[in-house]
């Protein structure tokens, strides 16, 4: 799997002018389930992901994680994560997973993040979606796991 780690002030995702889900100072994590993954490769990457130290501590380092800070996360399916552009100027995506197979395994890994503790929004998979962000720092750290 696949995913880009954004640490955030605010996130929201909005479907036709709705806002499905949001979340405050936190993570907003694009996850993409790539051909051959498991439920295992979720769940490790949930368990990395709610223990990644990216939050600044009180000397201002980055070394609290989410789940330190008590903040939350709003999952959104990025299945152009598994972008191909090693030729031409069109994306390939062949090796993501199928999109019954991507579903599963993106609930999975929200489910996962939720057992590690750490409060969860979604979008809706494979919908068109406005995501809406403000980053703090920057900090965008892209995983795969």
């Amino acid at each position: 799997m696949k995913a880009v780690v954004q640490r955030v002030q605010e996130a929201h995702v909005d479907i036709d002018g709705q806002t499905v889900g949001a979340t405050g100072p936190g993570l907003l994590i694009l996850v993409c389930a790539m051909g051959g993954d498991t439920t295992a490769n979720a769940d490790a990457l949930a368990g990395r992901i709610a223990k990644l130290r990216i939050f600044r501590d009180e000397t201002g380092r980055m070394n609290r994680s989410v789940l330190d800070t008590k903040g939350s996360a709003l999952v959104v399916s990025q299945f152009t994560l598994a972008a191909d552009t090693s030729r031409g100027n069109r994306p390939g995506f062949a090796d993501a997973a199928p999109p019954e197979e991507g579903e599963r395994l993106y609930e999975r890994f929200v489910s996962a993040l939720r057992d590690q503790g750490v409060p969860v929004e979604t979008g809706r998979f494979g919908a068109d979606m406005a995501v809406h962000l403000i980053n703090d720092g920057p900090v965008t750290i892209p995983i795969e796991r």
